[in-house]
């Protein structure tokens, strides 16, 4: 009798561990997950960072916004009247173009020339907009500088604004309504991630703690030498 009530009740156990584990299954799969969200890719992420400290008004996002709407990162990217990663017209790469890496030659079609003359550029914008009254703003002046870089400066400045041409306006909107929100969420991901991996890191024992002191009595005691000085 022991034994089928036992039986029984490891029965009831087993059908209890499945009806919890179909209800978190159930759950998991109903619950909404975290939305995919663009990142800057890995080989692009130290150039952007680099060319965002060109000017106080750009940031990771906002020139990673632009890039994407531009060319989707596509360094070969070629829509006829524009080239490259960033987009420029040859009059404008022929101005504003620069050797970011060092080969002695400015590219367009290389993202390290291309995206920090992107930044320069984009820099020099906001200055151009400033006798713009709706750039007294920092969005204001967002708009008024991509603007300019869509359509021109002068084209800007004529229109005092936004200049009533569709393809700018919806770059614009683009740039500022879709992407930029996501690219702000992904880089603050990206953040916490790096965040959590060097306090991670340092919270590791280092390899030269574990390290017993010397106990040759030839050498140098702290002090006796500037190279004894402990390094930054």
């Amino acid at each position: 009798m022991l034994t089928r009530a036992a039986g029984l009740v490891a029965a009831f156990l087993a059908g209890l561990a499945l009806v919890v584990a179909a209800v978190l299954v159930v759950r998991h799969l109903t619950e909404p997950s975290e939305p995919e969200l663009p990142v800057v890719p890995e080989a692009r992420r130290p150039i952007v960072e680099s060319a965002v400290r060109t000017c106080a008004p750009l940031s990771v996002p906002l020139l990673a916004a632009q890039i994407d709407a531009e060319s989707g990162w596509r360094p070969d990217a070629d829509s006829g009247h524009a080239q490259g990663i960033s987009q420029f017209s040859p009059v404008t790469w022929k101005e504003w173009g620069k050797d970011g890496d060092g080969d002695g030659k400015a590219d367009v079609w290389e993202p390290r020339d291309a995206i920090p003359s992107q930044a320069r550029y984009m820099c020099h914008l906001y200055e151009v907009v400033k006798v713009i009254p709706g750039s007294r703003t920092t969005v204001g002046a967002t708009r008024l500088a991509l603007a300019a870089y869509n359509a021109g400066p002068n084209a800007v400045l004529r229109a005092r604004g936004i200049p009533n041409i569709l393809e700018t306006r919806d770059y614009v909107d683009k740039i500022l309504k879709d992407l930029l929100p996501k690219y702000q969420e992904s880089e603050e991901r990206y953040q916490r991630s790096e965040a959590k991996h060097t306090s991670s890191a340092s919270a590791s024992p280092s390899a030269s703690s574990s390290t017993p002191p010397s106990t040759d009595p030839s050498a140098t005691a702290p002090g006796d030498s500037p190279s004894a000085t402990s390094r930054p």
